[in-house]
């Protein structure tokens, strides 16, 4: 999530896998969280290796949400793939698809949704390593 910091028009608001509701002056927002982790041995003993689905929501309120949250999801783009290694936790970040909903709220809420796929490798013996 450090290399989020900055992220355009979030400020500190960058929260992982939270469960509570955003209040009105909590917006915009970005929530990470993973949805599903796969792993595949195969051919590169003694290590695993892993493909982490995660998903970024952009949470924007306003009359157009979709077009109040472009900037950070132009940003949020632009900061993971800049170091796609993670700081040396991942060997590779693939965009995968971005998802629009708009939420039933006081006001028009918009979750924008992006989905990356980290890939990374461990040793077979010590998911740490």
């Amino acid at each position: 999530m450090t290399n989020l910091t900055g992220t355009v028009g979030v400020s500190t608001r960058i929260y992982r896998s939270r469960i509570e509701a955003l209040a009105r002056s909590e917006s915009p927002a970005i929530i990470v969280e993973w949805t599903k982790d796969e792993c595949d041995m195969e051919g590169f003993l003694p290590y695993l290796n892993w493909s982490l689905l995660t998903r970024i929501a952009v949470v924007t309120r306003g009359a157009v949400p979709d077009n109040l949250a472009d900037l950070t999801i132009e940003s949020v783009h632009a900061k993971l793939l800049a170091d796609i290694t993670l700081n040396g936790l991942a060997f590779d970040i693939i965009p995968e698809s971005v998802e629009f909903d708009v939420l039933d709220t006081d006001q028009p809420t918009g979750l924008t949704m992006m989905f990356y796929r980290v890939r990374y490798r461990t040793s077979l013996g010590d998911l740490g390593v």
